[in-house]
């Protein structure tokens, strides 16, 4: 049998240490001379910017190096623009960040990197104040010191305080050189982008893609179109992303989408809590759902910074992990789950990028279990050769079958087309637009009462019916509004698997465990978003009450689950936890 692969950061987490031991000498030279012996810090000189960093970490002058890959899994200080030569380099996979700082020049290419988070340094001054609410959940800091004309980027580890402080150590000397910034960042930024729309996606593609560390530039991108690859992945946001990507830009997105190329858009955030990264998925599961939600939030931005569009699928990259511990899978699962949830509530579809091992049995285990929402597209890295969407037997082959599938299948390869070499994962593209889960549904699933419906009936009702049920795994049909006989089939796949009455009717205990399917997050008066909408829908299927459908736990709500509580003999507090959600989960 072919082993998926294994986890990234183990296949590359020395490939550079190297290249950057060989290049510390050089680069030194043309910095300032170390300084703070004493206390274990030295000088770093550019342009009259100075900073204090950490005296082991090596100072690469990237004008002397332009070969040289700018990665934030490593300590290091880079001086000057990465290069599309030295980003090529990059180990297609490398996942995970620490701290690390680029000092480049704050010119038309600088500020191609500038956007509504960077902060600006006041005239003359070399720090920029520090934002009331945290800004680092990217995984970085970025801000433009116009005072010395450079742009300051520090990647964050564990704890943004480490990065912020070399931050704080920033001073200017009388070689700086001021220039003038032509408005805010996020105008600079906004200008850039070109009016023209970008379709959905990756949109509909069979045939090969590929996948590397950073986004090429659009000259390499020109040179691969001799490849027979016509799909890119792209890391376009998450704490976890280990490359600089001073390429990707909204005009990037536009200009290969153009091109013909399928862009594949990846977040590469927080991880299983039974892996060894710096930036770890909870395994308390209420936290777990909520850094979920988050962490869509954070990918949708990004998205629509970009200028993807809604109905486009953004993938979350959860790295090999121990699939047989019960509670990380939980804690995953939880996570994906809020992130599917968020998505869908923002108009977006939801892909998740796993080892066909570990991730892909979870979500194969709980495709029709309808505890956990399923994502829309799935991408597995299961390193075979094979140019097939095969994921037999971690994966069913009648899961995700309809235009729903990525297969990763090599990795780490250096290859070239067009005169151009990068480093590269392949992977092979089965995918098309949907009808997938419930954000490509119109129909409303709203309503004042949840009356039962059976064969022959059609309506809002009806359509809302068909796309809980194509959420949970058990409807491939259309959201057509009829109840057929393949809707007919679905009820009672569904209430098979929640051990319900198999009688083909969407009855109201059917109702209540379609509405309330999900994570369990714990709720309570006061709470609000789409969890809070999933419950109220459900306690209006599950006992009829008047209720609005709002998202807010007022007094209102807190009432209508006191009285579910008292009805299924569980104490009447108004919070809502893991026995509440499981008695709704349940039809009851």
């Amino acid at each position: 049998m072919t082993l998926p692969r294994p986890p990234r950061v183990r296949l590359r987490a020395t490939t550079m240490l190297t290249a950057l031991a060989a290049l510390t000498a050089t680069a030194l030279a043309g910095a300032a001379a170390p300084a703070g012996a004493a206390d274990g810090a030295k000088d770093v000189s550019y342009r009259g910017y100075h900073v204090r960093v950490p005296s082991s970490w090596p100072v690469i002058d990237l004008a002397a190096a332009p070969d040289t890959c700018v990665r934030f899994d490593h300590h290091a200080v880079y001086l000057g623009h990465a290069t599309p030569a030295g980003q090529a380099t990059c180990p297609a996979g490398l996942v995970g960040r620490t701290e690390a700082l680029v000092i480049e020049p704050l010119d038309a290419t600088g500020r191609k990197s500038m956007d509504g988070s960077t902060r600006i340094a006041p005239k003359g001054t070399a720090r920029a104040a520090v934002p009331r609410t945290a800004d680092a959940s990217s995984g970085r800091i970025r801000q433009a010191v116009p005072a010395a004309g450079v742009l300051v980027t520090a990647s964050v580890g564990t704890d943004d305080s480490a990065a912020q402080t070399i931050l704080d150590s920033a001073a200017l000397d009388t070689g700086a050189k001021a220039v003038t910034l032509s408005g805010t960042a996020a105008t600079e930024a906004a200008a850039s982008a070109s009016a023209s729309a970008v379709a959905p996606q990756p949109g509909t593609y069979t045939g090969l893609g590929f996948d590397p560390c950073a986004a090429p530039s659009n000259a390499q991108m020109s040179a691969w179109s001799a490849s027979p690859f016509r799909a890119v992945g792209v890391y376009i946001s998450g704490i976890s992303a280990a490359c600089d990507q001073p390429n990707l830009t909204a005009p990037w997105i536009q200009t290969q989408t153009q091109a013909g190329w399928h862009i594949i858009p990846i977040h590469v955030g927080l991880q299983a809590p039974c892996n060894s990264f710096s930036h770890k998925v909870s395994y308390t599961l209420s936290t777990a759902a909520s850094q979920g939600h988050s962490e869509a939030q954070e990918s949708i931005a990004a998205a629509q910074a970009l200028g993807l569009p809604q109905g486009s699928v953004l993938y979350n990259d959860m790295e090999a992990y121990d699939q047989t511990s019960a509670t990380c899978s939980d804690a995953v699962m939880t996570f994906l789950s809020a992130w599917t949830d968020e998505l869908h509530a923002n108009g977006y579809l939801s892909g998740v990028y796993s080892s066909a091992g570990s991730g892909m049995v979870d979500l194969a285990g709980e495709y029709t279990a309808g505890t956990y929402t399923m994502p829309d597209h799935i991408w597995f890295a299961r390193w075979n050769s094979a140019a097939d969407t095969d994921a037999t037997p971690y994966v069913p082959n009648d899961y995700w079958a309809g235009h729903q599938r990525i297969h990763q299948l090599t990795g780490d390869t250096d290859e070239t087309w067009g005169g151009v070499t990068m480093n590269i994962d392949r992977d092979y593209l089965d995918v098309g637009t949907g009808p997938f889960g419930n954000s490509t549904c119109s129909a409303s699933l709203d309503f004042s009462l949840y009356g039962s419906i059976t064969a022959g009936a059609s309506g809002g009702a009806v359509s809302a019916a068909q796309c809980l049920l194509l959420r949970q795994g058990h409807y491939s049909g259309a959201v057509d509004g009829v109840f057929g006989a393949s809707t007919t089939t679905a009820v009672r796949s569904y209430q098979s698997a929640k051990a319900l009455p198999v009688t083909g009717t969407v009855d109201s205990h059917t109702w209540t465990a379609l509405l309330s399917a999900g994570t369990k997050p714990t709720l309570q008066s006061g709470a609000s978003g789409v969890d809070v909408m999933r419950l109220q829908r459900a306690l209006i299927a599950a006992r009829g009450q008047t209720l609005s459908i709002d998202g807010d736990f007022g007094p209102a709500t807190t009432t209508a689950v006191k009285a579910y509580q008292t009805s299924q003999g569980l104490t009447a507090d108004g919070i809502v936890g893991s026995l509440t959600w499981t008695a709704l989960q349940a039809g009851k």
